[in-house]
């Protein structure tokens, strides 16, 4: 399947230039935009630290429904955390631990959160109690949990699981603190609504089956006769009724691809032939921050009247617009806001994570249970509040969450 890069296929003549010379020309021109995996963690923590000391939201939230935490035993002991790098550059998780120890003092914390690619490994070497993550397991990362696990089932199966509890909330529009995704098109364009079928039909392609967890379903296929390639096919008559759709989205490489896979595309991993591919860029900005693959997509779908992309709030551009969605065929379509987002009707919301292991048939590791029971009570939300970048869980998934220690 041919699809064209950022760099070769989207850039201006220039710029597709300069992305094929050598890295060692790159390292002569440190104004030169680049894709080196160096120069890109550079500049991706020269934006976090910006946005780490920043409040974007006010209180504004009723955390009322939420449970008040109140300790259902003293703990003690040391719980140690691998993961996700955000919730200490906020810095919401230090708010969280010292909390927590106020009400159960004996409790100590080991924290090694540089990012969310460490925290299965963490739990699965067994040197991890939790493992925060930006984002949700991917497939060959739960994989690997069962084949560790299994080590001690009967006839290969895993003794133990990998319970998933939902921390908060995803933030509306800030970059790296998992914000929502939006569909956006051009601001011409006539089409304000889709579902997550026509989605599919756009972005997917004809399909034999998908993934819904680490379990393959044929019955999850599609034919090509499905796809939607054309704007008349969507309705659109006059000048747009023959007119192609252009699709833009996310290198592969990053997680914003699976959440749309998993959730739009059914876990096939089938995209659009046509399929237009971005990555991140360093050294273009004079600040030394990121140039966003997102923002990369944006600038070319605001020039472009027969596009579609999908990316976050921080990008859109007055060019393009975000559309409203609908999950299934019949169910409301829903405008991306911030108060869509937090109260979780947005059907791309994205959410926030804790991983933990417990063994088949046994309870929830006690000083784990009870910092998960702050983390998701009234006091740890309002915690998110303040912080000002992800968002606090409504009261009822709160709820949803508490269950799954028990």
């Amino acid at each position: 399947m041919k699809r064209r890069s950022v760099l070769a296929g989207l850039c201006s003549a220039p710029l597709a230039a300069a992305a094929l010379t050598s890295r060692t020309a790159w390292a002569s021109d440190a104004t030169a935009p680049t894709t080196d995996a160096a120069a890109l963690s550079k500049a991706r923590a020269a934006g976090t630290k910006k946005r780490a000391v920043r409040k974007y939201y006010e209180p504004q939230f009723d955390l009322s429904g939420l449970p008040p935490y109140a300790p259902a035993q003293p703990v003690t002991g040391t719980i140690r955390q691998w993961g996700n790098n955000y919730i200490q550059d906020s810095p919401l998780v230090d708010v969280w631990e010292q909390a927590f120890r106020e009400l159960h003092p004996a409790i100590r914390f080991e924290d090694n959160l540089s990012s969310s690619s460490v925290a299965f490994p963490g739990l699965i070497a067994d040197v991890a109690d939790l493992a925060p993550m930006g984002r949700q397991a991917l497939w060959d990362e739960l994989k690997g949990f069962e084949r560790e696990g299994a080590e001690g089932g009967a006839e290969g199966a895993s003794a133990v699981d990998v319970v998933e509890i939902v921390m908060a909330t995803g933030s509306y529009d800030v970059r790296g603190w998992t914000f929502a995704l939006g569909v956006f098109v051009h601001a011409d364009n006539p089409i304000t609504r889709l579902t997550f079928e026509q989605l599919d039909g756009i972005f997917g392609a004809e399909r034999a089956g998908g993934w819904e967890g680490l379990t393959w379903r044929t019955d999850l296929a599609r034919g090509p006769e499905k796809n939607i390639r054309s704007w008349g096919q969507l309705g659109l008559t006059g000048e747009w009724a023959d007119k192609p759709i252009n699709v833009y989205g996310y290198n592969f490489k990053y997680h914003f691809a699976d959440e749309i896979d998993k959730k739009v595309l059914r876990g096939s991993g089938k995209w659009n032939e046509s399929l237009r591919m971005y990555s991140n860029l360093a050294g273009q900005k004079a600040d030394g921050t990121l140039t966003g693959g997102g923002e990369l997509m944006m600038n070319d779908l605001s020039k472009d009247k027969y596009g579609i992309a999908y990316t976050g709030m921080p990008f859109k551009t007055p060019q393009t617009k975000a559309l409203a969605l609908a999950a299934r065929t019949g169910e409301p379509y829903v405008e991306l806001t911030l108060q869509t987002v937090q109260a979780r009707q947005y059907p791309l919301t994205r959410d926030v994570y804790y991983y933990l292991k417990r063994e088949r048939g046994k309870p929830t590791d006690p000083k784990v249970k009870e910092f998960l029971r702050y983390v998701l009570s009234r006091e740890g939300q309002a915690a998110v509040e303040r912080d000002g970048k992800y968002l606090p869980l409504t009261a009822e998934a709160a709820r949803e969450q508490l269950a799954k220690l028990d």
